[in-house]
Formats: structure tokens, C-alpha cells, sequence
């Protein structure tokens, strides 16, 4: 007889521990309190006819996210028509700036460092010196230290242009405040895990597209069963009324959601789940054409944007080109991440400084904002020794409840890759 599996939450590591457990033989019901599937990367329905589906922020995916792009693959998603791959580059608005080439990781390293235009020798050789240092320890450094510890004596110009826009786009924390730890695991993912692990994956489609709605459709296809919009109040009424013999439970939903879930049947976890900071993303969307109304574009697809001009901070620390991404020509995507200072002043203040930046961009264009999404828990803040909650609540349950989800122990960040990999692990630890 199939092991009953209750799946609580629809995001991309309830969906990944789903697929996985139907895949192991499991007979799988899914419970999502949203009306859609995704969770933290999903898509909402266009405001009017026509208009393209609004995802609630932009995501990039590298190409080291093995488990989540096996994950696509399965589901009958290729990776390859939904995402835009490019090599490495975090170049400026002129398009200058540095330039991965193709080949192995390490050695594209080395030849985007030793051609960058606006590093001097010594400065170029201090960053491989330094890198290089790293690789020979493992990747590995005392877990108290921040990112910037981490790079302490580092020339500024290699802060300002690398060090810092790498750690706020991978951990969504500042450098001050990061955990070196793991930003030094996710350069070691990206240089030591083949050819391309360090690829750029933009998405060319709405979330939904990529992993939620595919995802639905196969795992209806196979014999599960998914109920949208319905909150579960309690894991005893899940495991009787909802799915009756359900053999174990996976919850797959926020940290703040699972601690409810458990705060009388594991209390110490739940504090745990519950004690969490979070950070977060805001992405503002708008349209850019010249005075000839022809839409705007840019030197490349994803363009890192400077922190500071003379009058004030700028909020936004790349801004992506739909027009070569998605196919949307004259939209473009500002994306500001480490959010919480710009979320305190308001989103009038954070579209006028937005709106200044793209004036910066392009002098004298015609620009009109067409969305402003504020996702205010979109990652818990990556700090130096964070502890984070195991998947056992409490080992008396471990026969019957795992949590899956990106905040779960282990040595990623909170990315898509983080979530589908603690997913695929839950279903094995239960199927």
C-alpha cells in the first residue's frame, strides 16, 4: 500500500518534497494557504488583458542550482528555452566592468579578473592572491566572521565593484552584516562544480512557468492531490480530517507558519522557527522610451547600478533589460536588495529615488512606473553563526514530521536552490 504523504505548503520546496515523494511511491496531498502555487517565486495574474503576468520580485538562478534544474526537467520544464543563460558579468551601464568568459570556472575567473578596465595590476592580482587563498583553505573560515571581516584590507574599488553587489544579490544581507561562511560556499559552489556553474540564469518566463504551475499539472497527472487556498490550523486536524492515515507530514511553509504548526507538539523548535530576521526585496518595474518613443535598452541584461551619486544613496543595486530577458522591450526591473532601510521610508520616497536612477540612466527619456513589489520576508537575514532549526522538530516525531524549507540547517543561502534541495530531502527522510 502507498505511504499516505500530507505536504504542507505549495512554494518551491513544498513542491520539490512532493514531486520527490510521489516519484518514491508516495500517495501525495498538497496544502497551500495561498490561491497559487510558488510561494516566495511565484507569478500573480495580470492587472488587465494583455498585460504580462507580474511576478512578485526578479529572481536569478546559476547554473550550479543542479537540484533545481533536474527538478524543471522532471516536470517536463527545459531549462534551456525558460531561462536566459549568460556568463558571469557584473558590468556598468556603459557595459564596462567585469566579464566571465566561457570554459572553467576558475579559469574564467582569472581572465575576467586580469581584464577588467577599471582595476589597476595590483588591485587584480591582490583579488586572485586573495581568492586564492580562500580555495586552499576549502572555502572555509571561522563561522563568527562577516563578509566584510572577511575581506578586511581588500582595495575599495574590489568591495565596490565585486564583493559587495555579489553578497547582497546571493545573501541578501549586506556585507557588514553577512555571514562570510556562506558566501564563501556560494563561490564555491559556482567555481568548483563544472563548466558554467557560474552562469547567470535569467528567467524569459513569468515564475509560474518555470516550476509552479508545471509542477501542479505533473503531480495531478501522478495521483496527487492539491488544495488551494486553505490554511491548515493544525496538524492533528491535517493528519485526520484532511488526509485521514496520512503517514507523515512534511512542512514545507514559512518559518513563521511552522512555528505556529509546532509550538505545542515541539516548542523549542518552533522558538527557533519563529526567532528568525528577516530582509527584504523590492522590485519596481517601469517603461523607458526616448523622445522619439522608441523603447530604451541596455549594454547588457542585467546591469549592476553604483550605491551612491553626489546628492544621495541610490536604492537599487542592478536593474535587468526585459526587453532582451523576456522579450518586453522599454521594461525594465529595479531590483533592491538588503530593502529594509528603503521599506522604512515608504514607496513614495523608494519610486522618486528609483525614478531618479533611471533618469541617471537614460537623460531626457519618457519613463512611467508600471509596478512596485515589496516582498517584505523574502529572505531571513544570512548573519555570522546563525543558528538554524533542524528538520526534526523533535526525534520522537521523526518517524512522521519533517520541515523543509530554505531556512532549514544546511549550507545555503535563502535561494531557490537552498529550498528544493531541503525539499527532495524531507521526502527521502519520510518515503
Amino acid at each position: 500500500m502507498k505511504p499516505r504523504i500530507a505536504v504542507v505548503g505549495g512554494g518551491w520546496a513544498g513542491l520539490a518534497a512532493a514531486v520527490a515523494a510521489v516519484q518514491r511511491g508516495a500517495q501525495v496531498s498538497l496544502f497551500e494557504m495561498a490561491p497559487t502555487l510558488g510561494g516566495r517565486a511565484r507569478s500573480t495574474a495580470p492587472k488587465h488583458p494583455g498585460a504580462p503576468a507580474l511576478d512578485n520580485g526578479q529572481h536569478i538562478l546559476i547554473g550550479a542550482y543542479s537540484a533545481t534544474l533536474d527538478l524543471m526537467r522532471t516536470v517536463g520544464v527545459d531549462p534551456e528555452q525558460v531561462l536566459l543563460r549568460r556568463p558571469l558579468s557584473l558590468v556598468n551601464a556603459h557595459g564596462q566592468g567585469l566579464r566571465l568568459p566561457q570554459g572553467p570556472a576558475l579559469i574564467a575567473l582569472t581572465r575576467g579578473v586580469l581584464s577588467h578596465p577599471a582595476w589597476t595590476g595590483p588591485e587584480r592580482l591582490a583579488l586572485l592572491a586573495r581568492s586564492g587563498v580562500w580555495a586552499l583553505r576549502g572555502f572555509r573560515c571561522d563561522p563568527r566572521l562577516s563578509v566584510a571581516e572577511l575581506c578586511r584590507g581588500m582595495a575599495p574599488a574590489l568591495r565596490r565593484d565585486l564583493i559587495d553587489p555579489l553578497c547582497v544579490a546571493a545573501l541578501n544581507t549586506p556585507a557588514d552584516q553577512a555571514s562570510a561562511e556562506v558566501f564563501l560556499r556560494v563561490l564555491r559552489d559556482a567555481l568548483f562544480s563544472g563548466p558554467g556553474a557560474a552562469d547567470l540564469l535569467l528567467p524569459k518566463a513569468p515564475l509560474a512557468e518555470l516550476l509552479p504551475h508545471p509542477a501542479q499539472r505533473w503531480l495531478e497527472q501522478h495521483g496527487a492531490t492539491i488544495t488551494l487556498g486553505q490554511r491548515v490550523e493544525a496538524l492533528g486536524a491535517l493528519s485526520t480530517a484532511d488526509a485521514p492515515g496520512a503517514d507523515g507530514i512534511i512542512l514545507a511553509c514559512s518559518a513563521l507558519e511552522a512555528a505556529r504548526l509546532t509550538q505545542d507538539i515541539a516548542p523549542t523548535w518552533s522558538r527557533e522557527a519563529a526567532a528568525f530576521g528577516y530582509e527584504p526585496i523590492v522590485t519596481v518595474n517601469l517603461q523607458a522610451h526616448g523622445l522619439d518613443g522608441r523603447p530604451l535598452n541596455l549594454a547588457a541584461p542585467m546591469v549592476q547600478l553604483p550605491e551612491h551619486t553626489e546628492a544621495q544613496p541610490n536604492p537599487a543595486q542592478f536593474v535587468f533589460d526585459q526587453g532582451q530577458i523576456q522579450g518586453q522591450p522599454g521594461r525594465f526591473s529595479f531590483v533592491i536588495s538588503g530593502a529594509a532601510p528603503w521599506v522604512e521610508r515608504g514607496q513614495a520616497a523608494t519610486l522618486a529615488a528609483i525614478q531618479a536612477q533611471a533618469e541617471a540612466l537614460w537623460p531626457g527619456a519618457r519613463l512611467a512606473v508600471e509596478s512596485y513589489v515589496a516582498e517584505k520576508r523574502a529572505t531571513f537575514r544570512c548573519t555570522p553563526g546563525l543558528h538554524r532549526p533542524a528538520a526534526r522538530p523533535d526525534p520522537r516525531l521523526s518517524p512522521r514530521l519533517v520541515v523543509a524549507g530554505d531556512y532549514i540547517e544546511g549550507p545555503y543561502p535563502a535561494t531557490l536552490e537552498g529550498a528544493v534541495r531541503s525539499g527532495q530531502a524531507a521526502a527521502h527522510a519520510l518515503v
